[in-house]
C-alpha cells in the first residue's frame, strides 16, 4: 500500500507530466511530498499562485504535454484562476489540483472553504471533488484524458486533506498518455479539397491546434496555392518568411494586411476557435465566404457557418487534404498581399521624442537573440509592436496569452526555460504586467535559469489610457510611478540594467544574454508612442 498523494503523482508521471508548479499549502501535503520525491517529477515552488498557473499553461503550450498547477483551498484557487482561464481560452491542456477542507468539515464554510467545482466550472472542461482515496487514480486518469482530448483545456480536481492522508493500492502501470485522434471523413475531405482547388483566392487561418502539423500545413498551402494568416498570438504556427504568409490576425492589424482575407472566396480554418481578436470582432470570415473548418472538437468546428466542418485531428485531416491535392498546384499570385504584410512589418525610423521608440526596441532585441529564441510576451499595448515587427520563422517560439492576461510574460519564460533549457528564452513585458508577476524572477534565480526579461516601460497602463482617451477624452487611474526595476531585479538576485537611449540597447541586451544569469533590461520608452500608428497627443486632440 502507498499514500494516496503518492498514487496521484505516480499516475501523473506515468502520463508524461514532468513538472508541478505550486505555492505550497497545508491541505495537500502528501501530494507535495510525493512530487518532491518522485524521480521523474520536478516540484517548482513559485512566489504566487498566478505564477504557478501561468507556468503550467506555458509549459503545456510549448510542449503539448500537460503540466500541473497546485494550490490550497479557496484562497489559492482564487489566485490560480487567472492562469486557468488562460488555459481555457488558449486551448491548453492543464491539470489543476486543489487541496480542500476535510470531508467532515465540508459544507460548514470551514477555513478557506469554497465549492471548488462550482467555482471552476466555467473556466475548466471538467471539475470534480474526489471523496474516496481508492478512486483517486481513476479520477486523475480521467482528468488527463479530458485535458488532452478534443479541444484541449484545463481540468480541476479538489482533493480533501483527509482523503490524501489515506493508504491505497498502487495504481496500475499504463502506457504514456496518448490522446484520441479522431479520423477525418474522406467524403468531407474530398469536398474540402474540391472547394480549395476550385477557389480563386483561398486563404488559410492557422490557429492554436495547428502547431503539431506544421509540415502538413505548409504542404497544403503550397499544393493548393493558398495564402496563410495566423490567428491571434499564434504567429509561430507558419513560417513568417514563407512567400505564402500574409500576416497576423490580431489587435490593430492594418487594413492593407486584412485585404486578402476580406477578398478570399474560400477560408480554410485550421485548429482555430475563431476568437474575437482573430475574427476582427467576429466580422471575418464573412457569410458569403465559403468556410472549411478543421478542429477535433465538433462544437468548435461548427462555431462559424461552414460548407465543410471536419471534426477531426488537425494533422490527419491536413495529411488527407495533401493526398487529395491537385497534382499541379494552382498558380495564384500573393505577391501584392505579401508586400502589404512586409511593409507593415518594416521597422520605421525612430519617432521618439524621449526614450526609445518601442518598435526600435523590438528590432534591437530581434538582432540580439537567435532566430529560434522562445519569446514569452505579456499583455498590453507594448505587445502590438512585438506582434507587428517580430518574424517567427521557427516552430515553438511564441508564448502569449490569447485571453490578454497581464502578468503572463515572466512566469511563461521561467516555464519555457525549465522545459527546454537549451534554448534562449526572453520575456517581453510592459511595466504594468511586469509589476504583477515580476517576483517570479526570484524563481528563475533559485532554479538557476538564465532567462532575459525585457520591460518596455512607459509609465502607463497604455491600453486603458488609449481606450479612455478615445472614448472619454481623458484618463483615470492609469499612471505607474517610476520604479527602479533594475534595482528590483538585483534585490531578487538577478542582473538589472536600465536603458534610456536606443544606441545603448543592443549592447546591453547582448551583455545580459552573455552573462548566463537571469537578467532584466528596463527600456524607458516614449509614452507618447502608444501604438504603431498612434500617439497619445493625437488621441487627446481627437
Amino acid at each position: 500500500m502507498i499514500g494516496a498523494g503518492e498514487a496521484v503523482v505516480r499516475v501523473l508521471a506515468g502520463a508524461g507530466v514532468r513538472r508541478a508548479y505550486t505555492v505550497p499549502g497545508e491541505s495537500f501535503l502528501e501530494v507535495l511530498d510525493a512530487a518532491e520525491r518522485h524521480p521523474q517529477i520536478t516540484l517548482v515552488s513559485t512566489r504566487h499562485e498566478s505564477g504557478a498557473a501561468f507556468m503550467a499553461e506555458a509549459e503545456a503550450k510549448l510542449t503539448g504535454v500537460p503540466a500541473v498547477a497546485m494550490a490550497t483551498r479557496g484562497v489559492g484557487a482564487s489566485n490560480l484562476a487567472i492562469g486557468v482561464h488562460t488555459a481555457r481560452q488558449d486551448s491548453t491542456p492543464m491539470v489543476v489540483l486543489l487541496g480542500q477542507v476535510e470531508t467532515s468539515f465540508a459544507g460548514r464554510e470551514a477555513f478557506q472553504e469554497v465549492d471548488l467545482p462550482g467555482f471552476y466550472r466555467h473556466i475548466t472542461k471538467w471539475s470534480a471533488t474526489v471523496y474516496r482515496a481508492d478512486l483517486l487514480a481513476g479520477f486523475v486518469e480521467r482528468a488527463l484524458r479530458t485535458a488532452t482530448s478534443g479541444r484541449p483545456g484545463p481540468v480541476m480536481l479538489a482533493l480533501p486533506a483527509d482523503v490524501l492522508g489515506e493508504r491505497v493500492a498502487p495504481p496500475e502501470t499504463r502506457a504514456p498518455l496518448s490522446p484520441p485522434r479522431p479520423a477525418p471523413s474522406r467524403s468531407e475531405a474530398r469536398r474540402a479539397a474540391g472547394l480549395l482547388g476550385a477557389a480563386c483566392r483561398p486563404v488559410i487561418v492557422a490557429g492554436e491546434l495547428s502547431g503539431g502539423a506544421r509540415g502538413e500545413l505548409v504542404g497544403v498551402a503550397e499544393r493548393y496555392g493558398a495564402g496563410v494568416y495566423t490567428a491571434f498570438r499564434r504567429q509561430d504556427r507558419f513560417p513568417n518568411g514563407h512567400p505564402n504568409y500574409l500576416g497576423h490576425l490580431g489587435l490593430g492589424t492594418p487594413p492593407s494586411v486584412l485585404r486578402a482575407l476580406e477578398e478570399a472566396d474560400v477560408v480554410l480554418v485550421v485548429g482555430c476557435r475563431l476568437d474575437e481578436a482573430t475574427t476582427q470582432g467576429y466580422a471575418l470570415p464573412r457569410r458569403e465566404q465559403a468556410v472549411v473548418s478543421i478542429h477535433p472538437d465538433p462544437e468548435t468546428a461548427q462555431l462559424f457557418p461552414a460548407e465543410v466542418a471536419m471534426a477531426a485531428d488537425v494533422r490527419e485531416a491536413l495529411a488527407l487534404l495533401l493526398e487529395l491535392a491537385p497534382e499541379e498546384p494552382p498558380r495564384r499570385d500573393w505577391s501584392g498581399a505579401r508586400t502589404a504584410y512586409l511593409r507593415a512589418r518594416r521597422v520605421p525610423p525612430s519617432r521618439a521624442g524621449s526614450g526609445v521608440d518601442p518598435a526600435r526596441a523590438v528590432a534591437a532585441l530581434r538582432a540580439a537573440v537567435p532566430g529560434d529564441a522562445v519569446v514569452a510576451n505579456d499583455a498590453g499595448n507594448f505587445s502590438l509592436f512585438l506582434h507587428r515587427h517580430w518574424s517567427y520563422d521557427h516552430p515553438r517560439t511564441q508564448l502569449a496569452p490569447a485571453n490578454g492576461a497581464m502578468g503572463y510574460g515572466v512566469p511563461a519564460a521561467v516555464a519555457a526555460k525549465l522545459a527546454d533549457p537549451g534554448r534562449c528564452v526572453v520575456a517581453v513585458c510592459g511595466d504594468g504586467g511586469f509589476l504583477m508577476s515580476g517576483q517570479e524572477l526570484e524563481t528563475a534565480v533559485r532554479y538557476g535559469l538564465p532567462v532575459l526579461v525585457v520591460v518596455l516601460r512607459n509609465g502607463l497602463h497604455g491600453t486603458i489610457a488609449m481606450h479612455q482617451l478615445r472614448s472619454l477624452g481623458r484618463t483615470a487611474g492609469v499612471e505607474i510611478e517610476g520604479v527602479d526595476l533594475a534595482a528590483y531585479a538585483h534585490s531578487l538576485g538577478a542582473r538589472g540594467y536600465t536603458v534610456g537611449e536606443e544606441g545603448e540597447l543592443e549592447p546591453v541586451l547582448r551583455e545580459a544574454l552573455a552573462s548566463g544569469e537571469a537578467a532584466l533590461v528596463d527600456v524607458m520608452t516614449d509614452p507618447e508612442i502608444i501604438t504603431p500608428e498612434s500617439r497619445l497627443q493625437d488621441l487627446r486632440r481627437a
